[in-house]
């Protein structure tokens, strides 16, 4: 098997305030929860699932390695195409989005903004220019 050829389904974001971070995806992205219980909620982005998971619950995932939490500093992104960042962004504004950076025009022919959701993880809204 091939696993570079295979499609990434779920990604599974460890958060410290379970509630609060559902509360955030539902109204910044819009979106609904597909599935939840008491210590996760699953949300679907079109290709793929984004499965918030209470940290609590990290230990019996990814033992023996250990969860980090938002003061470590972050370690990825994750990118959402838009047609318009500007047109995003006066959106996030109105949500109270705190933005970390942007929008701005990056020297590799793409504009961005970026912003956090509230356990730290950073999200990009990114257009390509012409």
């Amino acid at each position: 098997m091939n696993l570079g050829t295979l499609n990434v389904d779920v990604i599974t974001l460890f958060v410290e305030d379970l509630h609060k971070t559902k509360a955030f995806y539902q109204e910044v992205f819009q979106l609904a929860v597909v599935y939840e219980d008491e210590v996760s909620a699953v949300y679907n982005f079109g290709n793929i699932s984004i499965n918030l998971l209470n940290i609590s619950e990290a230990d019996g995932l990814i033992k023996p390695a250990n969860p980090a939490g938002p003061e470590s500093g972050s370690r990825f992104q994750f990118t959402i195409q838009v047609e318009n960042v500007d047109e995003a962004v006066r959106e996030l504004e109105e949500r109270e989005v705190r933005l970390l950076n942007g929008p701005m025009n990056r020297s590799w022919g793409v504009r961005t903004v970026t912003f956090a959701d509230p356990a730290g993880h950073i999200w990009e809204l990114a257009q390509q220019l012409s």
